[in-house]
Formats: C-alpha cells, structure tokens, sequence
C-alpha cells in the first residue's frame, strides 16, 4: 500500500519514500535522452554521400547514440517522425530562419543555406552514360563560350558562373519544380524561366559582376 506525499513522491507501507515516475530528474534524463538520439541522426545524415535517407533506420541511429533501436522506438515509434525530427535539427543548425522570411533577406537564406550543405559529405551525382555525358559537356562548353565572346574583359571565375548559372535554367528538373511542386501551367513555368534567363544576361551586359 502506498500514499502520495505533499512533495508529490509516494510512501510504501513502511514510510519510505518512492521515486514518482514523472520526476523532474526521469524528465531530464528523458529530454537527453531524446536530444542524443537526434543528434545521432544528424551526424549519420552529415555522412551520407546522397540525399537518401533509407540508412537513417532506428537501428542505425540506436548504434551511433548508444541506445538500443527499442529505446529509439520508444521516443520515435516510425522512421517517419525519427526522420521528421531529425530534419528539424538540420533547418536548426543551419541558422535558416523562414519564419519571417522578406524578399531581401533571400538572398542571405541562400547563402546560409548552401554553406551549411557544404559540410556533408553529399556527393554530386555524375551522369554515367557516355552520351548524356559527352551532351552535357559539349553544353557546358558553349554556354562558357558564349559568355567569353560576350564579356572578354570579365575574370574567368566571372564568366563561368554566369555561364553555370544559365545551365541551371537549362535543367528540366527546374521546369519540373515550376509545374508540379508550384501547380504552374507549361506556359507560365517557360515565362518564368525565360525571364530568370533575361535577368541574368541584362545583369552580365551591364557589367554587373556575381
């Protein structure tokens, strides 16, 4: 038989005091708990040479936390959430704050954005088909040399962003993103890409340098 004590702890029949499961100490013990799991998970996803999250398993995250993949279960009972969490703590680490994002401050997400990926170890992927990948060279090199004969005073660091940054607009997955993730019709999304294009080179003609 026990009864509960003012300070919320309980006594067994003899009067000894017994640990309430909620204790503040269990809570800490808890939240650490959890925050080591995450953490796990985030350094498992910095190794990652792909952004393939299929290895980021309750077992995997388990072995680097020093916890068992039942105790990973426990706070993350799917993959899913474990996942979810664990993406949360990369947008945490990255300082990206979209919460009160203005136009002029994209340009600063961006940065942030792409120095914090710069620390995985994500591989680009290559095109392995010897056609495809003869095509992608001999585009590269046109667009680079088109950019030399219009900007000839220009830095060769210079004219090659510019001239990478017109071969992202080139991508059919940028067309892709307009039309599916945007609910853009083909028109708007070539307006859209068209214009971007106008930006870059009216940019470059007026001497305006990345």
């Amino acid at each position: 038989m026990t009864k509960t004590r003012q300070d919320g702890d309980t006594e067994d029949a003899k009067g000894r005091a017994k640990r309430s499961y909620n204790s503040p100490l269990r809570e800490q013990q808890s939240r650490e708990t959890r925050d080591r799991i995450v953490a796990a998970g985030a350094e498992l996803v910095h190794e990652f040479h792909a952004w393939d999250w299929t290895n980021l398993t309750a077992r995997a995250v388990g072995e680097r936390a020093g916890v068992s993949e039942r105790t990973v279960q426990r706070y993350f009972p799917t993959e899913l959430q474990l996942r979810d969490a664990v993406l949360q703590r990369l947008v945490d680490e990255s300082g990206v704050n979209l919460d009160a994002l203005e136009l002029g401050d994209f340009s600063g997400v961006i940065e942030s954005m792409f120095t914090y990926l710069s620390s995985f170890a994500i591989k680009p992927e290559t095109v392995a088909d010897p056609s495809f990948a003869s095509m992608d060279k001999y585009r590269r090199d046109m667009l680079l040399g088109a950019v030399e004969r219009a900007m000839p005073d220009w830095q060769a660091e210079d004219r090659t962003s510019v001239a990478a940054m017109l071969d992202i607009f080139w991508n059919p997955l940028l067309y892709e993103r307009l039309v599916e993730a945007w609910d853009m019709s083909p028109d708007q999304a070539v307006k859209v890409i068209t214009w971007l294009v106008r930006l870059v080179e009216e940019a470059a003609y007026d001497n305006r340098h990345p």
